[in-house]
């Protein structure tokens, strides 16, 4: 009866490794089939042949995800005619026929700015008093004030800066460039998210939005938990020695092996290549989330917490997967859907991600990684000029313009790119649209967009879509 619970234990374990459509197995193929897998030979970390296009000025992205729709209006973009219509009718020339969230049919009022903004840096660049810590980037970021986007919720506006579509079951981001590009460690995921929560209403986050959609799904991103085991099974299970685990491993695979000498089932060598990536991942995961050997003022400069699921530590975190290889590091934290409220919970998500955002920059550059290392910072969409009022002044959902920055890897430090009407409201100055933005995030990897495809029910499927886009080439170095 004692042998019950670690045999059941063993069960559950293969179980889930066999079922590696997510998780582990996902990790697996994106950096351990390399070479024979993705039918590159030769090709460094199992990219694509001929990739990259071009001198590649990034070797990996970090995205930092503001879920839930930051608005520009309290973080990078002043307009003092905000504050001088504060409370007055909402121009109709601005809205009429626009998309509008929960403000549709509703009177509209313009709601001015909730903080001050002030110059920052050699650059000057404006920055709100929200963001003390950011501000201290100003001359190393290139804040793009003209974002525009094309869907209007969140979830489709999330699928839409991720993929480049609002269909679901297109590969995002991520899952494209390791697919290109592959992945430079073979003892992690190329493709990583981490999460964590903290202001108001934090949208829930699919699982799809880090998927390969109709990629191979080796390259799909791999989810850290934020607490607990930062990866399930990833230990062994008492009594379970690594010695034994390998010979296991081994003698699964031999099985497998043997199968797709007969049927050439490229799942089988999914299957392979999941079991190797959760053995190795077995020694590098506990290594990379012991923050132990990291100095008390690294600690202290990010303010994080080993082990507690913050924004901070997840920051630190992802600066130890890009020293390790990790291609694509994805940080989402969720809070930001301020339709009311919004000086308040400004003030409480600011708190949690402005000085670990500021932090992991400035480490970076500190360790000489910020060169090669694209950093991206925005949420799904911005927010309305318009008052919305639910628990104190807010603001609705808003595509026509909205801020993002980016900084690193060939990105011009300390300028601010296009511009909003007088208000806020629509992108009038070099507008830059989603697929831009992922034009340009390719070209600084090497890639260009126009010629990476797959083709998917008959049609060339890009990241960029058919739609016209193009590298920003005015923020690059």
């Amino acid at each position: 009866m004692s042998d019950r619970p670690h045999l059941a234990d063993l069960l559950n374990r293969r179980t889930f490794l066999n079922r590696s459509g997510v998780g582990l197995g996902a990790a697996a193929l994106g950096s351990m089939l390399g070479r024979e897998a993705a039918g590159t030979p030769g090709a460094e970390g199992g990219g694509l042949p001929g990739f990259p296009h071009l001198p590649a000025k990034a070797k990996r992205v970090i995205f930092l995800c503001m879920a839930g729709g930051p608005s520009h209006l309290e973080t990078f973009d002043y307009k003092p005619k905000l504050d001088e219509l504060h409370d007055k009718p909402m121009p109709e020339s601005f809205t009429a026929g626009q998309p509008l969230a929960q403000l549709q049919g509703q009177q509209l009022k313009v709601q001015g700015h909730l903080t001050k903004f002030r110059r920052h840096g050699k650059s000057g660049q404006l920055v709100s008093d929200f963001l003390p810590w950011t501000a201290k980037l100003a001359d190393d970021i290139c804040i793009v004030r003209s974002m525009v986007t094309e869907q209007i919720n969140h979830d489709p506006a999330h699928t839409f800066m991720n993929t480049g579509t609002a269909i679901s079951g297109h590969p995002s981001m991520g899952a494209w460039v390791n697919y290109g590009l592959g992945c430079e460690t073979e003892n992690l995921p190329g493709f990583v998210v981490l999460t964590s929560v903290g202001g108001r209403n934090p949208q829930p986050i699919a699982s799809r939005q880090w998927s390969a959609g109709f990629l191979p799904s080796r390259y799909q991103g791999v989810e850290f938990n934020s607490t607990g085991d930062p990866v399930h099974y990833v230990a062994n299970p008492e009594g379970v020695s690594r010695a034994g685990q390998r010979r296991l491993i081994d003698a699964v695979q031999g099985l497998d092996r043997h199968r797709n000498a007969q049927v050439h089932d490229p799942e089988i060598e999914t299957r392979i290549a999941a079991y190797e990536m959760a053995f190795r991942m077995q020694a590098s995961v506990p290594e990379l989330v012991d923050l132990s050997d990291e100095p008390r003022h690294i600690l202290d400069m990010y303010g994080a917490q080993p082990g507690d699921g913050s924004y901070a530590s997840n920051c630190l975190l992802a600066r130890r997967l890009a020293e390790r290889g990790t291609r694509f590091i994805h940080l989402y934290h969720r809070g930001w859907d301020h339709h009311g409220g919004l000086e308040k919970y400004m003030g409480i998500c600011c708190g949690l991600t402005d000085r670990p955002t500021w932090a992991l920059l400035t480490d970076l550059k500190q360790r000489g990684m910020l060169d090669d290392t694209l950093v991206i910072w925005g949420g799904e969409f911005g927010r309305t000029p318009m008052f919305q009022g639910k628990g104190g002044p807010g603001r609705d959902h808003h595509i026509k313009g909205f801020s993002m920055w980016a900084a690193g890897a060939g990105v011009r430090g300390g300028i601010t790119y296009g511009a909003t009407d007088e208000l806020g409201y629509n992108a009038v100055e070099d507008a830059v649209h989603v697929r831009d933005l992922h034009a340009t995030m390719l070209h600084l990897l090497g890639v260009d967009h126009e010629r990476f495809s797959v083709q998917h029910q008959g049609l060339d499927s890009r990241l960029t879509g058919v739609e016209p886009a193009r590298v920003v080439g005015d923020i690059l170095a």
